[in-house]
């Protein structure tokens, strides 16, 4: 399962072409608020969002490829 995140909180997609609709239209977002005059070229351009695969554990937490554990009480 892809997942996406934000600084308050992951979102986990059904399929990876879902999360990469969500990176689309965020990215579509920042371009219009530049054509708006709302953010500076360099900013509407970049993208640092990408997919990542993950797996979905019962307790709610999720874990990626490398091991690394993610979502609610993780210490």
């Amino acid at each position: 399962m892809p997942v996406v995140s934000d600084d308050d909180a992951y979102v986990v997609f059904e399929t990876e072409v879902e999360a990469q609709k969500e990176i689309v239209d965020y990215a579509m977002t920042r371009l219009q608020q530049f054509l708006d005059g709302e953010r500076d070229f360099d900013d509407a351009i970049t993208v640092e969002e990408y997919v990542v695969p993950v797996t979905v554990h019962p307790d709610g937490k999720f874990t990626d490829e490398d091991g690394n554990c993610f979502g609610p009480k993780v210490e």
